[in-house]
């Protein structure tokens, strides 16, 4: 089940399951903007935000359970530069390991993104590591883009991965 604000409830128990995804995928390798674990405080700041940019029609939150257990979560944020507006960018697309593979990303970012044309966004980015490959077949299977590659941009201790950046043109 996918559920997006304004319905997404997002409470100690929903800040708490989701400090604990990004927690886990963070502690395994995953380049969802964080070297270190996020602490609970960090996430909870994060998505408060998120939820209140979302009551002015400036963001979106999305979360996917999956037999009543948080297994994914999603948003996008306009940019906040008056000329940038009818832009937004996708962020922090998050499954659980046990769930991906399953179509909850999927059904997560088409959400996401319907959720966004819907708000009237023009174009919609998103950024990746480069070595991350699933999700660059799901974004084109869902016509992304390509738009710019940074070599060696991301580091991760001594690794080095370009970031990817992809769009969504909805004009």
């Amino acid at each position: 089940m996918i559920v997006g604000t304004p319905e997404l409830n997002v409470d100690q128990h929903f800040l708490a399951s989701a400090h604990a995804i990004l927690a886990d995928l963070v502690a395994g390798g995953a380049a969802i903007g964080w070297v270190d674990p996020p602490t609970p405080d960090q996430v909870t700041a994060l998505l408060t935000d998120v939820a209140t940019a979302a009551t002015a029609g400036d963001a979106a939150l999305y979360a996917a359970y999956l037999d009543g257990s948080l297994a994914g979560l999603g948003y996008w944020r306009r940019y906040p530069r008056p000329t940038h507006r009818p832009n937004a960018s996708l962020e922090k697309i998050a499954v659980v390991a046990d769930a991906q593979g399953h179509g909850v990303g999927r059904a997560l970012v088409s959400a996401l993104v319907s959720d966004a044309r819907n708000a009237g966004i023009e174009v919609l980015t998103l950024d990746f590591r480069g070595d991350n490959t699933r999700a660059q077949h799901l974004y084109k299977s869902l016509g992304f883009t390509e738009y710019g590659r940074l070599p060696n941009f991301v580091a991760f201790g001594d690794r080095r991965y370009d970031m990817v950046m992809f769009m969504l043109d909805f004009r």
